[in-house]
């Protein structure tokens, strides 16, 4: 008889991803609703308004063109990319060149480019935590190694050059800075940019900065671009932003990288091979997003500080929760240590019991390198996010 052959199915590479939480909160969300249960989720990172209309418009005329019907540049549509150049030097005051720009499909796949075409296998990226569930994977993917830079939540999440200097070493090739932040809400002060900024050219690294929540912050908060704040960091900072946050566009798919010439014709090289030209369609429908004014923006960023401060007034009402006012994006990132102990023991287990007990969907903050928090999204209507944290606190007093 034959002796079976055990063969490697999946590569290491890619069976070590680890599933994105958010997504995966998400989906078993609507599983739960599709079977009847009436879940509220603040689990996705997602403006739950509508595609404002001026854009939908312009997606229908482009199906319409026979121009769209066909393969355009890797890079995006020449037109695109110049708007998205007068956009960077509209709202933060970067002058850069369309040459400068890199359409992508989605904030994804700018960041996973941007790790592949900076990090050589073995490089290591600062990541400050809590981060956004994707940073890492992505190093992991372009070969290189995330370094866990933790920051101290008296201090807001935000990261320092102190804790910056610590986790450095020679293999130390790139710095990623995401202001304001997902999930934390945190929004660095233009000196602490220009600090950190300067501590990276001192020490000769590449930064890659997330920027697709600039136009959310709050009450006093100011958004400022990194290469802004230090323009001699310019040719070493590679800019992700996109459409999805800024104008609910998360289902179009559309994103960019800026940078530097040279980093932004690699990145488009490898395009080239992998996905090729962003949809035609959503291109187009971008096009109008960033050649527009603000004004809708305006008012869902009026709509998302409404809830903001209800949000963090109700969590803030439960015995065991500290919910900090978050000045940027549309996520609270409330510690949670004050409910844990034997049962559940960790915010992974309380998120759980949240969706199965009191059906509202939760993110735990071991997503995002830091256990004993969770993350809320407050994307979602305004009656859903009063009863979904009424929900969290009966579950609290009559259970934990």
């Amino acid at each position: 008889m034959a002796r079976a052959v055990t063969m490697r199915r999946i590569s290491e590479r890619v069976s070590g991803i680890a599933e994105s939480a958010t997504l995966a909160v998400d989906a078993r969300a609507k599983m739960m609703r599709a079977a009847g249960r009436p879940v509220i989720g603040f689990g996705a990172g997602e403006p739950d308004f509508p595609t404002p209309g001026y854009i939908v418009d312009a997606a229908a005329r482009a199906c319409r063109d026979p121009r769209t019907h066909k393969y355009t540049p890797a890079g995006g549509l020449p037109e695109l990319r110049a708007a998205i150049a007068r956009k960077v030097r509209r709202d933060s005051g970067q002058q850069i060149e369309p040459a400068q720009v890199i359409v992508t499909n989605g904030g994804k796949q700018a960041v996973h480019q941007a790790f592949a075409t900076l990090l050589d296998p073995g490089d290591e990226v600062l990541l400050p935590a809590p981060y956004w569930t994707t940073y890492p994977e992505a190093v992991k993917l372009a070969g290189g190694v995330p370094v866990t830079v933790m920051t101290d939540e008296a201090a807001g999440h935000l990261v320092t050059t102190e804790q910056l200097e610590a986790a450095r070493t020679p293999r130390t090739r790139v710095l990623l800075m995401c202001s304001p932040s997902n999930p934390t809400g945190a929004v660095c002060s233009r000196a602490q940019l220009e600090e950190i900024g300067r501590w990276a050219l001192d020490h000769d690294l590449m930064v890659v900065a997330d920027e697709i929540y600039e136009h959310l912050v709050y009450g006093n908060a100011e958004f400022h671009s990194l290469p802004v704040a230090v323009p001699e960091l310019a040719e070493r900072t590679v800019v992700l932003n996109g459409v999805s946050k800024t104008f609910a566009m998360t289902g179009w798919r559309v994103g960019w990288m800026s940078g530097p010439r040279d980093v932004i014709k690699a990145a488009t090289d490898l395009q080239s091979h992998t996905t090729s030209n962003v949809c035609n369609v959503a291109q187009a429908a971008a096009l109008a997003a960033v050649s527009g004014d603000l004004s809708a923006v305006h008012r869902m960023r009026q709509v998302f500080d409404r809830r903001r401060r209800t949000i963090v007034r109700l969590l803030n009402e439960i015995p065991g929760v500290h919910c900090p006012e978050p000045q940027g994006a549309f996520y609270v990132y409330p510690s949670v240590k004050g409910l844990l102990g034997r049962r559940p023991a960790s915010s992974l287990e309380l998120a759980d019991l949240i969706l199965d007990e009191a059906e509202v969907a939760v993110v735990p903050g071991e997503a995002f390198g830091t256990p004993g928090y969770l993350r809320l999204s407050y994307a979602l209507a305004d009656e859903d996010l009063v009863e979904g944290v009424n929900r969290i606190a009966k579950l609290v007093s009559g259970r934990l």
